[in-house]
């Protein structure tokens, strides 16, 4: 992925692929030094190895659906994520858990999703993966849309309408990064077609996965019972893999 400030993806892929993983397991710890305009942000970060190639920074659900850092959609992100050797970064966006302020609609939300960033690329000095579940995507493709520190962006149960929260996706528009895209066939606040006209903003390098049998949750239906989370790793695993090598 060339212009836009951009560096070259396939040099950054074969340098890269040079650099041996540190054999050092990750651990989990709690960030205490993490703020935004609001306040401090509860957040966790599982260490990743010493030379992983990228950090990575997931985001959670609407809280007003009961959406935290904890929630099973970001925890198996993480855990994908994490498994590929990358250092990730949850947080609670402002007044969930104990992270300080007020929800604040999606708005100051974008403030935290960059505070977030701030620190992971402070932290790490390395370029950055993005992934979120349904809010949490809409506010950090939002954000992170031409940002050159974030070099690939997952958009997991992408919302077009829920609970009266109707959502926009203009911006995917001014995208240049790559994105993958994952939803159940029967995400009851995604219709397939609606979804689809969404992606098509989205400029290439994109790709789109649909879970069959799944929910918004990606939890199953009536005549697909059982969860789908793990299709839902499997998706990521392999844009990873063709996409950063990884």
């Amino acid at each position: 992925m060339g212009g836009a400030g951009f560096p070259n993806l396939g040099t950054i892929a074969n340098r890269l692929k040079t650099m041996s993983l540190s054999p050092s397991s990750s651990r989990v710890i709690t960030i205490d030094d993490l703020r935004g305009p609001a306040g401090r942000l509860e957040a966790l970060l599982n260490t990743g190895t010493d030379d992983a190639p990228y950090s990575a920074l997931v985001c959670h659900p609407h809280p007003a659906g009961g959406g935290t850092m904890h929630n099973k959609v970001v925890y198996h992100a993480m855990k994908t994520l994490s498994a590929a050797g990358l250092p990730v970064l949850r947080f609670n966006f402002r007044g969930v858990g104990l992270s300080e302020g007020e929800h604040d609609h999606g708005r100051g939300e974008q403030d935290d999703v960059r505070a977030a960033l701030d620190w992971l690329t402070a932290r790490f000095q390395k370029p950055v993966l993005f992934a979120g579940f349904s809010f949490g995507s809409v506010v950090g493709m939002s954000a992170f849309c031409s940002d050159p520190r974030v070099f690939g962006l997952i958009g997991l149960g992408l919302p077009v309408s829920a609970a009266g929260r109707n959502y926009s996706f203009k911006f995917l528009a001014h995208c240049p990064q790559p994105k993958l895209f994952v939803s159940g066939d029967h995400d009851e606040f995604s219709p397939v077609d609606t979804l689809n006209a969404a992606w098509q903003l989205a400029p290439e390098p994109k790709r789109t996965v649909i879970i069959q049998g799944a929910d918004h949750f990606f939890q199953g239906t009536a005549d697909s019972p059982g969860a789908k989370l793990a299709p839902m790793q499997a998706a990521i695993r392999e844009w990873l893999a063709d996409t950063f090598n990884i």
